[in-house]
């Protein structure tokens, strides 16, 4: 499927109000002087009340009992009520023991033994253990693979983003949505800021036309280095390797698609497009494990001539910065304050945060997510994130083969290559490290 089919065959779900801001000028006649990008209907805005609706109980599965996995199981709690864990699987059974002694500690939840699986196949048992709902959380390689399965069996998903880390995950991903769209199940990805109150308005007002046509942007994720594992006697190579999987580009995707994926995705998201192409560079100075960069410098080129700098890095000792920027015709956009201001620098409008925090008292994306998901579960009402994070994915993922080679790479060629970064065979055991060295640019000099 190209960009043009997706974005208009995508299905998109009524208009709720996600906050309130303040226009701070205006035409006084009633009548707006801003040229919308798209009419109100044409896209989806999530409705983020505190806490979501009662109605039947749910059962719940976890798929991947790491930090991520016991988080997103606390913040599901909290944002619904009568859902009750039941089943729970990983490749390791002492991460099982780790989360189930942290969730019967902190939550009082008790997972009985004999539902709780252990191995790579551990997660078919979970989905086929009569749950309702899973959290996919292992490390992103096998997302598409797991939420496949689940859409197959007729399961509601969270994804925790990336959904992807190559293009075979990622057509994996885009079939399973079309099925999942056809089954009316929900899938909520982890892209947690569509579930932002001041993104989603900001979004809204963007699509209203304050900001005028999108010509261009910035994205930053900038930060220190994440946690590593050091190889411990005893860890075959595929056990180091998923136990240190944030370092390791097949696991992981490595860190622009990871991490990174975040900032790509909101660009996405306002402009209503992905990218062409991506040309970029990137390199590796201090990490310690895996076969990863610690930074990438990408330019992705959409149609219309538009183009967004992407700029990650994960070093310590070295400025950081996270958020976006956007520029349009009429002014820009910042997530640093969420306010869209003219050519002269004056706000024209800014999400109003007194008022937000006088009207709910849920305000956390991680909660609202999960919020949003449970509300279509009980509501009965279809609604799939899945296919638009697998565009972001995969935007990410062509910005680091661009990185890699030192070649500039076409969504159209990337999108349809045969890269599959997944083993043919998964077991613990030893493994070819030769295939994963890592990647230089270019060619030596002759």
């Amino acid at each position: 499927m190209d960009r043009r089919d997706f974005l208009g065959k995508s299905a998109l779900i009524g208009a709720g109000v996600a906050g309130t801001g303040v226009l701070l000028s205006s035409c006084g006649s009633g009548k707006s002087k801003y040229t919308p990008l798209r009419a109100p209907g044409e896209y989806y805005i999530p409705e983020l009340p505190d806490k979501a609706v009662d109605g039947r109980p749910l059962k719940l599965g976890l798929i991947g009992c790491g930090g991520r996995g016991c988080g997103a199981v606390r913040n599901l709690l909290e944002a619904a009520d009568g859902v009750t864990l039941t089943a729970m699987a990983d490749v390791f059974s002492d991460k099982i023991d780790e989360a189930r002694a942290k969730l019967k500690d902190k939550h009082g939840i008790e997972v009985p033994e004999e539902s709780c699986f252990v191995g790579f196949d551990a997660y078919k048992k979970v989905i086929d253990s009569g749950v309702d709902m899973v959290i996919c959380t292992t490390p992103p390689v096998f997302r598409p693979e797991h939420f496949r399965y689940a859409v197959e069996k007729g399961v509601h998903a969270f994804l925790e983003k990336p959904v992807s880390v190559d293009p075979k995950g990622f057509r994996t991903i885009l079939a399973a949505s079309k099925m999942a769209e056809a089954k009316g199940l929900s899938v909520v990805t982890g892209t947690q800021r569509r579930h932002h109150r001041a993104y989603v308005e900001s979004f809204q007002k963007i699509q209203e036309g304050l900001l005028g046509e999108i010509t261009g942007g910035n994205v930053y994720w900038n930060q220190g280095m994440l946690w590593y594992r050091e190889r411990q006697r005893g860890w075959s190579d595929m056990e180091w390797m998923i136990r240190d999987w944030v370092n390791w580009k097949w696991l992981s995707g490595d860190h622009i698609v990871e991490q990174h994926v975040h900032n790509i995705d909101v660009f996405n998201w306002f402009i209503g497009r992905f990218p062409i192409k991506a040309t970029a560079v990137g390199g590796r100075h201090r990490r310690i494990t895996g076969d990863q960069y610690d930074c990438f410098s990408v330019d992705f080129e959409y149609e219309g001539g538009v183009h967004l700098h992407s700029l990650c890095r994960q070093i310590d000792g070295c400025s950081g910065e996270v958020g976006e920027f956007v520029q349009g015709t009429l002014g820009s956009w910042s997530s640093k304050d969420f306010a869209i201001r003219n050519h002269k620098g004056e706000v024209v409008w800014q999400y109003d945060m007194e008022y937000q925090e006088k009207t709910w008292w849920q305000s956390n994306p991680y909660v609202l997510e999960h919020v949003d998901w449970i509300n279509h579960i009980r509501r009965g009402q279809g609604h799939v994130e899945a296919a638009e994070t697998g565009m972001s994915s995969l935007a990410g993922a062509m910005g680091r083969e661009a990185a890699y080679t030192g070649a500039t790479v076409s969504w159209d060629e990337y999108s349809a290559s045969q890269q599959d970064y997944l083993p043919s065979r998964l077991s613990l055991g030893p493994m070819d490290m030769s295939g994963y060295a890592i990647q230089v640019p270019g060619a030596p000099k002759q």
